[in-house]
């Protein structure tokens, strides 16, 4: 069964210690979802597909990154719920 790692958070905007920890990861785990939150609980600087859109220009542009062992997803429900989904039992 592959390893799936989860990765939550706002990416508001997406910095160098986000990236790292994606690189890192992705050493680690066969493939990383990166959760872009969507909750309208708080002020973003960019709207969610803003956000999505410049994690994918950064990892997938940007920085060449296997777009194979990376996926980055809109989450608007409960992290606990995304693991499910992926079969996971590992958060970032």
């Amino acid at each position: 069964m592959p390893k799936v790692a989860i990765y939550p958070g706002t990416f508001d905007p997406i910095t160098f210690g986000h990236i790292d920890v994606i690189n890192k990861s992705l050493k680690l785990f066969d493939k990383v979802v990166v959760a872009v939150s969507d909750s309208e609980n708080k002020d973003y600087l960019f709207d969610p597909l803003e956000r999505i859109e410049i994690v994918r220009k950064a990892l997938f542009s940007d920085l060449k990154l296997n777009k194979k062992k990376i996926t980055v997803i809109s989450l608007s429900s409960l992290t606990t719920d995304l693991c499910k989904k992926y079969n996971s039992n590992i958060i970032l």
